[in-house]
């Protein structure tokens, strides 16, 4: 069968999977990578500073060669990245330093994070749909979906198998990119600009007032985001005292299960409700969950703020890049390479602080959760002075 648009979204959806793999895995083992490899908590806060910072850094560059060796080249090259990076951290932590070689390997498929990250909301705008908001929103779910995909497989996996034999699970996720990077290598991939119009440029883009306000948004998004998620497992553990097991899934997969509805639930119903009064309720709901789970003195509480905090967060990272869509229709590769540099930014900068003040705080993960409602708080604002701009 020939492959048509329907299988180029597909491979979109699956893109998204794999970067729900790459970011989502090695945190389920910051506490065996401490205890096997002895590495202090410092040094595991850096794994998710360097895999967002090498992100950051291809968002960067990406601007430089994307358009110049194509999309197509450069999204099949993402995967193959993101399958050797998820291969090398099984041998790597045999064969060198431990710390470094979990750190090579994440910097590996970091890289494939990043330019998957750069292209494929670029690549599912270009397809044909009917509804590009709803659309971006429901291709944002499959991050989600893979992320509890991720934490339920695994967590079934190392009840069965043991956590130990973390090494064969990392060798089967590296399966997903490898086929999908064969998909992307037949399925047709359209332009993001059309014939006759001219892409923004830099400095254009630099002098745009939106375009600034938009990148703070990112920044709120991705940190948001990720300075529950990354921790939401460590926090389960740590602060709250409880398996494993039963960490995972009560911190990571009920975040990201809560995270994806909301992404689908916007990408079915999207039409029928205003984006931005939808985006400033989500970004006040984060605020009230972030302190439900840091303040409240009751585990369960605290959970719930975790896993509340997955839906609030649903809609503020494809929400924005469907605003920079609309607001800056001819923004191009360069736009969407710098915004979702400013959301990796955002990815580093949240659990980062998480991770620096829980330190500073004995190992309170709690502290480090309550210094992270800024990231929400400073969405709001960012949707207010721009609704007053429009």
């Amino acid at each position: 069968m020939k492959p048509t648009y329907k299988t180029t979204i597909f491979a979109c959806f699956v893109g998204y999977i794999v970067q729900a793999i790459v970011n989502n895995f090695a945190p389920l083992l910051f506490i065996t990578f401490q205890n096997t490899y002895d590495i202090p908590l410092s040094q595991i806060t850096l794994l998710v500073t360097i895999n967002f910072g090498v992100q950051l850094l291809v968002d960067l560059l990406s601007t430089l060669f994307v358009d110049k060796i194509g999309y197509r080249t450069s999204i099949v090259i993402a995967q193959v990245f993101s399958a050797a990076g998820l291969i090398l951290l099984t041998i790597l932590p045999e064969v060198m330093p431990p710390f470094a070689g979990i750190l090579l390997a994440v910097i590996v498929y970091a890289i494939g994070g990043g330019i998957i990250e750069v292209l494929i909301s670029p690549i599912m705008e270009s397809c044909p749909t009917d509804n590009k908001e709803k659309a971006m929103s429901l291709l944002h779910s499959f991050y989600c979906w893979g992320h509890v995909g991720v934490v339920l497989i695994s967590t079934a996996f190392f009840a069965l198998f043991s956590i130990e034999n973390w090494r064969v699970l990392a060798y089967i996720w590296a399966v997903i990119p490898l086929i999908n990077g064969v998909i992307f290598l037949k399925t047709p991939i359209a332009p993001l600009i059309a014939d006759g119009e001219k892409g923004m440029t830099l400095p254009e883009l630099f002098k745009s007032k939106t375009f600034w306000l938009l990148v703070v948004m990112m920044v709120c998004s991705g940190a948001s985001e990720q300075a529950v998620s990354q921790w939401a497992s460590a926090f389960a553990e740590m602060g709250l005292g409880i398996s494993k097991t039963a960490g995972d899934l009560a911190g990571p997969m009920a975040f990201a299960v809560l995270m994806g509805s909301a992404r689908a639930f916007y990408g079915k119903y999207g039409d029928k409700i205003n984006l931005d009064k939808f985006m400033a309720g989500s970004a006040i709901l984060g605020i009230f969950a972030y302190l439900l789970a840091s303040l409240v003195p009751n585990p369960a509480v605290n959970l719930i703020g975790c896993a509340v905090c997955g839906f609030s967060v649903g809609i503020m990272w494809p929400g924005t890049f469907s605003k920079a869509a609309s607001a800056l229709r001819t923004g191009g590769t360069a736009m969407f390479a710098l915004l979702a540099l400013a959301g990796d930014l955002g990815c580093s900068a949240g659990p980062t602080l998480v991770g620096f003040v829980a330190g500073a705080f004995g190992g309170n993960m709690k502290a480090g959760i309550l210094a992270a409602t800024i990231f929400p708080a400073v969405m709001v604002l960012c949707l207010i002075g721009k609704r007053k701009k429009d």
